[in-house]
């Protein structure tokens, strides 16, 4: 089984920033590509960014511009550095890892509140 180590998520003011780490162990391989999505209450899960092992980089719609990822596939390791963080940022963003097998982290909480 694979197991994905989410942190760095907590309580930021609007405007804020705040940087998430995913680490995947266990019985892991190269990942084809690595991912963080978000689930406010109410809404569907929803991608927020992924990268490739090739480097390909996408981002949602809303939050391009003020959020980056980044990371070391060869690793499992992977990072989301959210600056300008607004009030509907607030969510629990989960990890997701893609090889021959798949894996979600346990998720973080990101609240963004005055």
């Amino acid at each position: 089984q694979v197991q994905l180590v989410e942190s760095g998520g907590g309580l930021v003011q609007p405007g804020g920033s705040l940087r998430l780490s995913c680490a995947a162990s266990g019985s892991i391989f190269s990942a084809n590509a690595m991912a963080w999505y978000r689930q406010a209450p109410g809404n569907a899960r929803e991608l927020v960014a992924f990268i490739t092992s090739g480097g390909t980089i996408s981002y949602g719609d809303s939050v391009k511009g003020r959020f980056t990822i980044s990371g070391d596939l060869a690793k499992n390791t992977v990072y989301l550095q959210m600056n300008n963080l607004k009030p509907e940022d607030t969510a629990v963003y989960y990890c997701f890892y893609d090889a021959i097998n798949r894996a979600w982290g346990q998720g973080t909480q990101v609240t963004v509140d005055s």
